[in-house]
Formats: C-alpha cells, structure tokens, sequence
C-alpha cells in the first residue's frame, strides 16, 4: 500500500475540469503536496457542481474532460512523484434526469423485472408494487395559490409523446418511459391513448413531491428523492458499478480511493474488505463523521480495509485546543437570554440533548418519516413483533432513532450505543417499552453478525439520516452559543480541551490510527477553518460579543428592523458575519437565508415564511449599510481579527504536523474566509497562488534580507499562512524520519498555558493558545521551553535555537514556529 505525506483537495467540474487540474500540478509540487485529492469524477447529472449525482459509473464525467483527461491528469502526477486519490460515491445514483441514467430507465421502463432492479434498494411489495416518484406538483386554489398535498390537477400536465424515437411519459420538461405493451400507436406514430390512462399502466406511479417524505419505497440519500441508494451488497452490482475504479487500479493511474458516506450501505465492513479485492489493497479513507469518544471498528483498522477517517474528528480536536473555557458561562448566558426573548418554534430548548431529541424526532415524523415506515414493515414480519400494531412498531422506531447518540453502529461492534438508545428511549416514552422492549432483539441486541435480521441492517443505514437531518442540518442552525464548535463531526456542548486533553488524543491517534486524514476544512464543513479560528477567540471576548449583539439588535429595532422572532438565530448569523467580514452583501444575505431554513424555526426550504426571509434579509443589510452599527460592529471585528489570524497558524500548524495525513483543501493556504456551500466550493485562483508562493520562497530564501523581515506579516494577506503550509507540506513529504512519533514538550513559566508544542520524533511544533488572553496578559514574559539536545532551526524564519529557550525568542516573527535539528 502507497501512503500519502499529505492530500491537496481539487473540486472538478465543468469551469474547473481535468486538464485544467493538471495545469496545477507544478504549483502543488511547490507548495508541497504528496497527493492530489480529487472530487467524484464519474459521469454526473449534467450541470452537477459536487458530482455526488453519478449517472453512469461506467465512465468519466464528459463535462469534466471525460476519461483521456482523466487519465493524462494520473499520469503527469505521477510523473511529478504525487499520487491519486479518488472520492468515490457507492451509496446512491442520481435520479433527477432519468433519461441520464440508463439503470434507472431501466427499471422505471422494465420494473422488478429489469437487469437493473438489483441495483437499487426498491420495496416491490409496497404501493401495489410501483415504484413511487415524487414529483408532481401541487393543486392549486382558484387565485392560482397551491394546495398541499392534493397532485390531482397536476396528473392533466401529463402528455404522451415520441422522443428521439422512444414513447415516454412527459411532466413538464421530465420524462419517463414507457413499459412496452402499455400504449399503443397511431399512424403517425403517435401514442393515441389519454396521458392518464397510460400512466396508470407503468411500473411506476408518479405521485405529489411532498409524497416523497411520507410513502416512499425507494432508499434515498437522507432526504434527497433524486438520489436513489445502491445495493453494493449484491456482488453483481458491486461488479458492474465499480468496472472503471477497477480499471484505474488495473492501469495504476489511482493509488487511492476517498469512500463517500459509508454509513449509507448496508455492511459498510464487508464493502470495504471487497474493495481490498478491486484495488489490490489500494490506501482506502472513509468520510465517517465518529461523536466524540467514539472509534472506527478495530477489525477494519487491523485488516487494513480501511486507514481510517477523513478527519472531522481531527477537526474538533484541533478547533478545541483554541477555545478558553472561561467563555463557556458569558456564552451560555447570552445564548439563554436570547432563547428567552424568541417567539419563533423551536427554539427554546437550550439543552443541546434536548435539542437534539427534539430535532431527530422531527425528522423521523416528517422528512424520514417514509424510512421509518419501511422499517416498520419490515419489522412486522418478525415473530416477536406480531402482536403490535403498524402504528405502535412506527411510534417506538423513531423513538429508539431519536435517543440514537451516533450516525450507526457496526453490529456486533457499536452494540453499547444501540442498547443505551433503547434505554434512553423507554425513559422517554415508558408507554412503548414492551415494544421497544421487543424490537431490541430484533434490532440487533446481543446478536452475532450472521445473526442480524434484515430489519437490523437496515436500521443501522437509517441512524445515520436521522443524525445528519437532525442535528447537522437543523440543530446545528439552532445552538448558535459558539459557532466555531457547531461544526460537521463536532458536539457543541464540549466547549474546549485542555492541551492534556489534545495530547492524550494525539498520542492515541499515533498508536492506533497513524494513517487517518487530518482535515480543517472540507466541501462539507459549515465555515471554513479561518472564519472558525476568528470566531473562536469570542470566546476570550464574550463579554463584548454579547454587548455587540445587543447593541446590534437594539439599532436594528430603531432602523425599523425586528427584533427577530429567532434571535438566537441572529446570533448565529452575527458569528458568521464576524468570522467572514469583510463580507459582500450577496454572500451574507445567501448564508442567513439558508441558516434560517437549515434551522426550521421561523421559517424553512417548505413552505417557508416570506416576511420572516425579509426582515432577516432587512437584519444583515443594517448590519452592512447603517454606518452606526456598521461601525460598532467593526469595531468588534478588528478586536478579534488579529487573534484569529493567530489561531488560524496556529490550527494550520498543529494539523499539518500532528499525527495522521494532512489534507489542504483548495485555496485554503490562504485564510479562504468561507462559509457553508456552495460558498466554499468558488472557484480558486491558481495563478495568483502560485505568484504568491514564489514571492513567499524569495524572500525567505533571499540571503540578502534580514531575518526580521524574510516572513511575512501576519495580516490579512494570507502570506504568512501560505509560508506555514508550504513549510509543514514539504517537511513531511521531504523528511518523513522525523515524523514517527509523538511527545509533548512542556513550556515553563507564566504564559506556559499559552503554549502548546509537540515533538514528532525530529521536528517540533510551537503554536500559540489564546492569543487574546495573553496579550492582555502582556505577552510571554519569562516563559521558556526546553529543546531536546543540539542545535535546532525554524523552517519558518530560519532562526536557530538550543538548550533552554525563551518562547518569545522563538515565536518573536510569527505565533508558531516548526523547528528540526540543524
């Protein structure tokens, strides 16, 4: 197996496609990159940005340069000494165009009885044995308004007609095939039947797109309908649908592969021993998101399935280290306050257990309602269970899913978090417990693997839509105490660590799992790592946080504006302003509305509440545009804005270096001030980049200048971020001796806490904790640090220390340093 020194994200589409990643290779190569890491690449909804909607796994994405691109991008990496990994998607297809995907039309045209069906996870015996599309429109009244929930009327938008020479069924600009049999022709070659009537014969059943959360027979990817799950477990499917990863091992252009959402499949564990047999036992990651204290299965770690995460769990303990605790009660405070002052649903409940209960049983009753229907009727085929109702096995599921503390277990691994959520749940509902009492057998308790019933898998690809749904798309819009901490992978109610904490947890990463990616930021996370760091230090300024807000609020109710029903939801949207300023107007209105509809309380993606949208709207622009309150929260912003460059070294540093592979996500060497998607996913100046790296390396490397000024300042530049990443990139791919283990170095001395530094084996890492405090503190003063024996320099600034060290001798040009014997 080839092990990446480090990973470089590239997102590809159609205006950032294959050739044009291949045009990047020689400043990667500079910056210091092992790898790249490229996003899904196989054939694609056309227009896709993420390319998670694979039509066709057979080939390479056209718009993204098609397999000859793909290929050549492989090759001239590896002529460069980088290797390839892929971002692989095996849990679901998409299904928004089905003419785009030739499975899906298959089966939609040819039912259970397509050389397809197999591939899709599809209840047959549900619906009269029609596979149910939501995707009609509502009825509308008689001012033209719609009518929930009634699709009657939309069924006369249905026309039959001939399409480059295939019969389909036509809604609006989608189309559907027709079973053959099930229409006949006129002359003309027309179909001559009523649209109705032919829709009636199919296999499938169009029905209302508010359908698809209540009465659905398909596995979708959480709540996404145009997302259909794949049955990998089927090795049939997993041949046809993994012909072109094969060939990219067998041809060695991928080394390789990043498995997308795992806790989707139906045995995670099995999947990731048959892909050893597709990849030759290729270096394989998982995008798993682990709660804190949780581990992967150790079998997967010891049989090499798998080398680990993609590293949100990384990312909270990094994100944590730069937190103060002393903020936890000021922060509490105000976040109570403002739940106290809010009207809108919801958002009363400060408790962030209670919370999230409430939001997981949300879900379960409404947008994975249809999940949890399905799960019912399969449970109502175990003999155990005959003698409840339908209603009564629905009821204690989505109680036993709402007390669930992780995305899934790995039956028999993980079996403790299934036996604490059937507890937890009859001490929520003491009215269900001979049901729950029941299921738990069937669920899995104290089963053996080959033991598990079908009901028991498939509960365990369900937690984790329940967890994703409830918490990282709702609670985490609601919990606005720190933002920094609402984070994909993350529990917010742990405030911060100590650097004991960090330590013990990077020692156990280097014990048992030492090749696991380390990430700060992804395509996925809520903020990106440098708008994280800046907002963290309010925690060292809560007090003046909560002035501003107040203050906000107070200026915005005199211009005419709120108070919002959800403020708890303008403190959410205030952070982000905070950690992104400066900000455009377009991106902080876009992030506000979708925080907003993320966190359902006083408005949502459904119908949701027009006036509420615009006075949140009326709520940022105030903050942008009355030069009062513009001012005032400035103000606060250039409090905070120098400490969070500090931390954003500071956590760049620690994740490059710590135990693990570092990812760089693109363009986030720079501060990259991004919030949630598709904002973090614009595009990135290469060009600029790597002018900015060349000068960078000159005037470091330039004998010429003084010590005191070869670094850049740390500012808003980006410079002084670019110069560590390139650094600590090309440390670890140039001189890996020095990475191969891991011992705290203690500072000494009255700012010592301040101070968080770690010896892997050669090369020492020192950053700075709590910037704020310890300026206001007065700096390091007499606070030092023992070297290990001989004579060190900073790669950073070149400076040159031994022996026992004052830390403000060490870190007198930028907060961190990254030291190797000379």
């Amino acid at each position: 197996m080839r092990i990446p020194a480090s990973t470089y994200r590239l997102q590809i589409t159609q205006d950032f496609d294959l050739d044009q990643a291949a045009e990047q290779i020689e400043y990667l190569r500079n910056l210091g990159v092992d790898w790249l890491y490229l996003s899904p690449v196989l054939q694609s909804t056309e227009g896709s940005q993420h390319g998670y909607d694979v039509v066709d796994p057979t080939v390479i994405d056209r718009a993204r340069g098609g397999r000859d691109a793909f290929d050549r991008l492989c090759r001239a990496a590896h002529q460069a000494g980088m290797g390839v990994i892929v971002d692989v998607v095996p849990n679901h297809q998409g299904v928004a165009e089905p003419r785009q995907n030739p499975w899906w039309w298959s089966l939609l045209k040819e039912g259970a009885g397509s050389p397809h069906a197999d591939a899709f996870d599809v209840d047959w015996e549900a619906f009269g044995g029609k596979l149910m599309i939501p995707v009609l429109g509502d009825d509308t009244d008689d001012d033209g308004a719609p009518v929930p929930g009634q699709a009657h009327q939309a069924l006369s938008d249905l026309t039959v007609r001939v399409e480059d020479g295939e019969p389909v069924l036509a809604y609006w600009d989608n189309l559907y095939p027709l079973a053959d049999g099930t229409y006949t022709l006129d002359e003309s070659g027309n179909v001559a039947e009523d649209a109705s009537a032919v829709h009636e014969r199919q296999h499938y059943q169009l029905v209302n797109w508010r359908t698809g959360d209540a009465a659905l027979n398909y596995r979708r990817f959480f709540t996404v309908t145009t997302l259909a799950g794949i049955r990998v477990e089927d090795p049939q499917v997993l041949e046809e649908s993994h012909t072109e990863i094969k060939r990219w091992f067998g041809d060695q252009l991928v080394d390789g592969l990043r498995i997308d959402h795992p806790d989707g499949l139906r045995d995670p564990g099995r999947y990731l021993k048959d892909l050893q047999g597709i990849t030759g036992g290729a270096y394989v990651l998982i995008e798993k998101i682990l709660e804190p204290g949780e581990k992967l299965p150790h079998e997967w770690l010891e049989n090499g399935s798998t080398a680990g995460t993609t590293g949100y769990d990384a990312l909270g303990t990094v994100d944590r280290l730069l937190v103060d605790p002393a903020g936890a009660y000021p922060l509490t405070t105000l976040e109570a306050a403002l739940r106290q002052g809010s009207t809108a649903d919801g958002t009363q409940e400060g408790n962030w257990a209670r919370m999230i209960h409430g939001t997981k049983r949300a879900v379960v009753d409404g947008a994975l309602h249809a999940e949890v229907e399905r799960l019912a009727r399969e449970a109502a085929g175990e003999s155990a269970l005959t003698e409840f109702s339908h209603d009564q096995l629905v009821d204690a599921l989505s109680e036993i899913l709402a007390n669930f503390d992780v995305y899934r277990t790995y039956l028999p691994d993980g079996v403790e978090h299934l036996e604490a959520a059937l507890q937890s749940a009859i001490a929520q509902r003491g009215d269900l417990e001979p049901v729950i009492t029941q299921l738990g057998p069937v669920l899995g308790l104290n089963a053996l693997e080959s033991e598990l019933t079908p009901v028991a898998r498939r509960f365990q690809q369900t937690s984790g839509m329940v967890m994703a749904k409830g918490v990282e798309d709702a609670a985490f819009y609601r919990f606005s105490r720190l933002t920094s901490l609402t984070e994909v992978g993350g529990d917010p109610s742990v405030f911060a660590l100590s650097p004991a904490d960090v330590h013990a947890e990077m020692q156990r990463r280097h014990q048992e799992e030492p090749l696991a990616m380390t990430t700060l930021s992804t395509h996925d996370t809520k903020r990106s790592e440098s708008v994280r760091a800046r907002i963290s230090v309010l925690a060292e300024a809560a007090n003046d946080w909560a002035s501003t807000v107040a203050y906000v609020q107070k200026q915005a109710a005199a211009a005419g504006v709120g108070p919002l029903a959800d403020r708890t939801l303008a403190n959410l949207v205030l952070q982000a302003l905070a950690g992104a300023w400066p900000i455009e107007r377009e991106r902080a209105v876009d992030y506000a509305l979708k925080a907003a509809r993320e966190a359902q309380t006083a408005t949502a993606w459904v119908d949701g509440s027009e006036d509420f949208e615009q006075e949140l709207t009326r709520f940022v622009e105030v903050v942008l545009d009355e030069p009062s309150v513009r001012g005032a929260f400035e103000g606060l912003v250039r409090k905070i804005e120098h400490p969070g460059y500090v931390n954003a070294l500071s956590q760049k540093l620690v994740q490059l270096t710590m135990p693990g592979v570092p990812d760089v996500y693109q363009g986030s060497e720079l501060w990259a001030p991004a919030l949630v998607d598709p904002d973090n996913r614009r595009p990135v100046d290469y060009k600029d980049l790597a002018q900015r790296l060349e000068a960078v390396d000159t005037r470091r490397d330039d004998p010429g200048i003084a010590r005191a000024h070869s670094v850049p300042a740390v500012d808003d530049s980006g410079d002084a971020k670019l110069l560590v990443t390139s650094r600590a990139l090309r440390l670890r791919r140039d001189h890996a001796e020095l990475f191969t283990d891991y011992t705290p170095v203690a500072a000494e001395g009255p700012a010592a806490d301040h101070l968080f530094a770690f010896n892997r084996g050669g090369a020492i890492t020192l950053v700075t904790r709590l910037p704020l405090g310890l300026a206001q503190a007065g700096g390091w003063a007499e606070t030092s640090v023992e070297l290990p024996e001989g004579a060190w320099v900073d790669e950073l600034t070149g400076g040159r220390f031994e022996g026992t060290v004052q830390v403000a001798q060490i870190l007198d040009l930028l907060p961190v340093a990254l030291l190797r014997r000379a």
